[in-house]
C-alpha cells in the first residue's frame, strides 16, 4: 500500500492522502468471512473519516464524498455533516439491480439461499431468473454475519445522493436501465440518479515475471489472426489436478492454439509435483504461463480470438473494449451472477456448456460492442455525457 500511495502521489500531485491511526482486528468468531472482517475494520474507521472531513471542511468546500458500497456505514455520519455522498459501484447495472433488490427479496423467505436448491429468484429488469444458490457468496447464508452486512450495505445504497457505476449505457440491457430508473428495484423508496461513466480500466503494471510477459506477447505476435484461446482465472482461481487434466486434454484434442495463465497449481501431497499439467510443445499447441501475464495487452493482440474467464467484472470490461468474445466459467463470489447476466441478459458471452454454433454471432456482437465501448468516452459519448452531468450536479 505505501508503494501504491507514493506512486499515485507522484503521478497526481493534486491528490492528497490522509493516514488514519491503526485499528486492531477485534473479531474473535471462527471461521469468519472476509466481508465481515473488512466491514468491521471499515466501521471502526468511520470516526476518523468524519474527523478528516471536518478538518478538510475548514479550508475547502467538499462538493462530494465518494464511497464504495462496503463503506456505507459512514453514510449516516457524513450526512449529518451536510456533505453530498455518492456510491461508486464497480460492477455493471444488471448486478447493481440485483443488489438494490436484495433486501426486498430477502424478506420473502426465512431460509438461506444456499439451501433453496430448487428455487429461482426473479429480479426487476433481468430476462432470466437466477438460481438461489448462485447469489453472490456473502448473500447465501443467513447464519453468516456477512449476510446481514450485505443487507445493510444494499439497504443504504438508495440513501446516497447518487450512484457512479463502472459501465456504459449501451452495454447494459435496456430493461435493466428502465427498471432502475423506474424505481422497480427499490419499491418503497426513491432511487438516486445513476451515472454510468465506464469503462474505467486501470493501467496495467508489472506484478509478475516481466520475462514471462514478454515471452507470451512475442508468442502471440507469431500466431494467426483470432486463432488463440486465452484462458485466465484470476489470482484465486484454482482447479484440482483431475480438472486440470481434463482441461489440458480438451485443449489438445481441440487443436486450438491457446495461452493459459495458471497462477495456482495443485501439488501432489506426496511428490510435491504439479498435478494434471504436462509440458506442451510451444510451437504446435500453445503456451502455459505459470505466473502472470499482462491481460490488457494480451487481449489487444490480433491473434486472440476467445477469452475463457471467471467473469470478474474488470476482466469483462477489458474483453469488451478489446472486442474479444468470452466463454464464461464462473468459480466463486459474484461470478455466478455475472455469468448469468453476461450469457442470458447481455448476450456477450457463451457458457462453457454451450455449442460452438453459438460462437459466430457472439464474435460479431463482441466486435461491435468493442467499437461502441471506445465511443462511450468520445466527445459525444454516453459516458462523457454522464460524467459531465455528474460534475455539473456537484459544482
Amino acid at each position: 500500500i505505501p508503494a501504491y500511495i507514493q506512486r499515485i502521489s507522484r503521478a497526481y500531485p493534486s491528490i492528497s492522502f490522509h493516514q488514519f491511526p491503526r485499528v486492531e482486528n477485534k473479531i474473535t468468531l471462527i471461521p469468519i468471512s472476509v466481508v465481515v472482517i473488512a466491514s468491521d475494520f471499515i466501521r471502526r474507521n468511520d470516526p476518523y473519516v468524519c474527523l478528516a472531513l471536518q478538518e478538510i471542511s475548514k479550508s475547502s468546500a467538499i462538493r462530494a464524498f465518494i464511497i464504495d458500497i462496503f463503506c456505507s456505514s459512514a453514510l449516516p455520519m457524513v450526512k449529518e455533516l451536510g456533505i453530498p455522498t455518492y456510491d461508486f459501484y464497480t460492477s455493471g447495472a444488471a448486478a447493481f439491480a440485483v443488489f438494490l433488490y436484495f433486501p426486498k427479496i430477502g424478506e420473502q423467505t426465512t431460509n438461506s439461499f444456499k439451501d433453496l436448491t430448487e428455487t429461482v429468484l426473479e429480479f426487476p429488469g433481468l430476462k432470466s431468473p437466477l438460481n438461489a444458490p448462485h447469489m453472490p457468496e456473502p448473500m447465501l447464508d443467513r447464519d453468516d454475519p456477512a449476510y446481514w452486512d450485505m443487507v445493510y450495505f444494499c439497504t443504504h445504497l438508495p440513501k446516497s445522493n447518487g450512484i457512479i457505476a463502472n459501465t456504459f449505457e449501451e452495454l447494459e440491457p435496456p430493461a435493466v436501465l428502465k427498471a432502475i430508473v423506474g424505481g422497480l428495484c427499490v419499491p418503497n423508496a426513491p432511487t438516486p440518479h445513476v451515472y454510468y461513466i465506464g469503462l474505467l480500466i486501470s493501467e496495467e503494471k508489472e506484478f509478475g515475471d516481466s520475462a514471462d510477459a514478454e515471452d507470451c506477447l512475442s508468442w502471440l505476435d507469431q500466431q494467426p489472426s483470432r486463432s488463440v484461446v486465452f484462458l485466465c482465472f484470476g489470482s484465486r482461481g484454482s482447479f484440482s489436478g483431475a480438472q486440470l487434466k481434463e482441461i489440458t486434454d480438451g485443449l489438445e484434442k481441440s487443436g486450438q492454439r491457446f495461452l493459459w495463465v495458471m497462477k495456482k497449481l495443485p501439488l501432489d501431497e506426496k511428490t510435491k509435483q504439479v498435478q494434471g499439467v504436462h509440458d506442451f510443445e510451444l510451437e504446435d499447441e500453445g503456451l502455459v504461463v505459470k505466473s502472470w501475464a499482462p491481460q490488457v495487452a494480451v487481449l489487444k493482440k490480433e491473434s486472440v480470438g476467445r477469452f475463457v474467464r471467471h467473469c470478474r467484472w474488470n476482466s469483462v470490461l477489458e474483453a469488451v473494449i478489446a472486442g474479444v468474445p468470452m466463454v464464461a466459467w464462473s468459480l466463486y463470489a459474484k461470478q455466478h451472477l455475472n455469468k448469468s447476466i453476461l450469457v442470458k441478459d447481455m448476450e456477450m458471452a457463451i457458457a462453457v456448456k454451450q455449442r460452438e454454433e453459438d460462437g459466430e454471432e457472439l464474435r460479431e456482437r463482441s466486435r461491435k460492442m468493442g467499437e461502441i465501448a471506445l465511443a462511450a468516452w468520445s466527445e459525444s459519448g454516453s459516458s462523457t455525457r454522464n460524467f459531465v452531468n455528474f460534475v455539473n450536479s456537484i459544482a
